[in-house]
């Protein structure tokens, strides 16, 4: 199965406001290992970032000014995801993002380019840690991935950290595939003789003591409730 995980960085927070992309970041798994093949796009988006932007992920202006522009590198992404699955930490900003940047090229969603499910790592994170934070830094302590060498937010660094933290977050789903591809052809396999006998476990009565002991207990439970309790006949 190949998997693509990636990330963006843009000029701001509102796609319909007008904020661009300026950096795409891909990290392609193949059967759960990384394979070291990545896309990586610096893009001149063309406007300035928000000074908010700007500080979490130090594009300038100028430095993405000799970039190419989304529409030279648009076929080049959407063949390079084409098929696989795409893992997106809190997917819906970077699916508007690329949504809209397809639109003002007239191609379709980004869903149709792929073809395939998104998966949301931060919708999978809140259901197995509710009430916790959960964002990408949240993520690499809990799972003890470094991240000393982030200062700032890059879109290829975040996926390959998002990489591990997907690969540590579903590591039972690695487990069954290494099952399945290290289980023998059926005509080739061999069971092991179990002996049922062994199974059989002994039945220990309980002493007249542990009975006396029981009996008291359930004496001062129907005292309290003034009911007769439903275990007295499993003693009687």
């Amino acid at each position: 199965m190949r998997q693509l995980v990636l990330d963006t960085e843009t000029t701001g927070l509102k796609a319909r406001g007008g904020d661009r992309i300026i950096e795409i970041g891909c990290i392609e798994l193949i059967n759960r290992q990384l394979t070291g093949n990545h896309l990586h796009f610096y893009i001149n988006p063309e406007r300035d970032s928000d000074p908010g932007a700007l500080a979490v992920h130090g594009l300038t202006t100028e430095f993405l000014s000799d970039k190419p522009k989304f529409a030279q590198i648009a076929s080049e992404l959407c063949d390079f995801v084409k098929g696989a699955q795409i893992i997106i930490h809190n997917a819906p900003f970077d699916v508007g993002f690329l949504d809209a940047e397809l639109a003002l090229l007239g191609l379709a969603p980004f869903n149709e380019q792929c073809g395939t499910e998104v998966i949301d790592t931060l919708v999978h994170a809140r259901q197995i840690f509710p009430g916790k934070r959960n964002s990408l830094d949240a993520l690499c302590e809990r799972f003890s991935i470094s991240n000393a060498h982030r200062t700032l937010h890059g879109a290829l660094l975040d996926a390959e950290l998002l990489a591990l933290v997907y690969l540590a977050m579903t590591r039972g789903q690695e487990n069954l595939l290494l099952d399945i591809l290290n289980e023998p052809c059926a005509d080739t396999r061999q069971h092991a003789s179990i002996a049922l006998e062994q199974l059989i476990l002994p039945v220990l009565r309980a002493t007249p003591d542990e009975i006396a002991a029981h009996t008291t207990v359930l004496d001062e439970l129907e005292k309290a409730a003034k009911i007769q309790s439903v275990w007295r006949s499993s003693i009687e």
